[in-house]
């Protein structure tokens, strides 16, 4: 088990990709803290890993929020005595152009995607910090490093902010052997996915030179490596997933 005794924190965990990590971290052996803003999907995600020992515990609340980030610490440190990981997977989209897109829903997209993962991030630092090593890894897109068609501009500028702080991160505190990295997938399939039009998914699969659609189990294979032992000579890493749609 790659993750054995470690502790991980991981936002937006109670659907999609986030619960796919949090499924995957507790099977290499990793005791979880969830976070999301619905309290009924969260416990679902905690009873379906707290089958034999307690394995999962949550936090309700905006991960955009100091108080949420403060939470999050405190319950691991008090349920499971460390912090070992960080995945900041918390997240919106919103598909709007320039002009059609508010102040309001701006900085709501900025505060969630961008604010929120430097908010977690400041969190953990300290007690990664004090025992010399960690991992973070950051949620972003192949949106934050090319433009898309289809998403707000805001969605590609909080996700290239997540690029930018994962590279920042990584050299300021390398010294400390704490290791930052971030995944940026495309075309996933989510909730989201399953309400395109069958039009739509034929447009997105003729730009992906693989011809598929990712997985949630797929981008949680790649956290899982990169929160291991295994990715430890990795950071300042913004790894794509895509298919091959983009290449850098």
């Amino acid at each position: 088990m790659t993750l054995q005794n470690k502790v991980a924190i991981i936002t937006g965990a109670s659907r999609g990709i986030g619960r796919a990590i949090a499924e995957a971290f507790v099977s290499e052996g990793a005791k979880v803290v969830l976070n999301g803003t619905n309290e009924v999907l969260l416990q679902d995600v905690c009873s379906s890993l707290n089958k034999e020992e307690t394995r999962a515990v949550s936090v309700v609340g905006d991960a955009s929020l100091p108080a949420t980030a403060a939470s999050l610490v405190e319950k691991a440190k008090n349920h499971f005595g460390q912090i070992d990981i960080l995945v900041n997977n918390a997240g919106i989209n919103l598909r709007k152009s320039t002009v059609d897109t508010s102040v309001d829903e701006w900085k709501r997209l900025i505060d969630i995607n961008l604010t929120g993962t430097f908010l977690m991030c400041q969190a953990v630092i300290p007690d990664m910090i004090k025992q010399q090593g960690g991992k973070i890894v950051n949620m972003s897109s192949t949106t934050g490093k090319t433009p898309h068609h289809n998403a707000s501009p805001a969605y590609g500028v909080s996700k290239a902010g997540i690029n930018y702080l994962t590279m920042h991160l990584a050299k300021e505190l390398a010294a400390h052997h704490i290791h930052v990295n971030a995944v940026c997938p495309g075309p996933i399939e989510t909730d989201m996915s399953k309400q395109w039009s069958d039009e739509y998914r034929r447009s997105v699969l003729e730009r992906i030179p693989l011809k598929t659609i990712g997985t949630p189990q797929q981008v949680a294979n790649a956290v899982t490596f990169l929160a291991s032992d295994q990715s430890d000579f990795i950071t300042g890493e913004t790894i794509n997933m895509n298919g091959g749609t983009y290449m850098n």
